[in-house]
């Protein structure tokens, strides 16, 4: 089971890099269409969503997987906000939510 688990795990990290860093081929593969607009930025947030599953479930903490996801969707989050691009009005408090959960996070796992 922990091989299978390994191997679905290194699977889904996969699909979540290339979530990351190429969304319009995944979505063109996938779906037969590209994600264009938010779209884009949706699947960039599932593709670290992916990553941080591969973590929880390789290391078998799922404390470890959250803080992954919280961590780095503060970090791309922020990114947009200070990129430009698309900044709604929940943006920066979603930042601040996620680096508070990060910080939490990163308290209980040190603890």
């Amino acid at each position: 089971m922990k091989k299978l688990l390994t191997v679905v795990a290194v699977g889904e990290a996969a699909m979540g890099v290339a979530f990351l860093t190429v969304p319009s081929l995944v979505g063109q593969l996938l779906f037969g269409a590209e994600p264009t607009g938010t779209g884009m930025t949706i699947a960039r947030v599932a593709g670290v969503a992916l990553i941080a599953l591969c973590v929880a479930c390789w290391t078998g903490a799922p404390l470890v997987g959250m803080l992954t996801y919280s961590a780095l969707v503060t970090l791309y989050l922020a990114y947009l906000g200070f990129a430009g691009g698309l900044t709604g009005i929940l943006l920066w408090p979603a930042v601040i939510l996620h680096a508070i959960l990060t910080a939490l996070l990163t308290r209980d796992r040190l603890y």
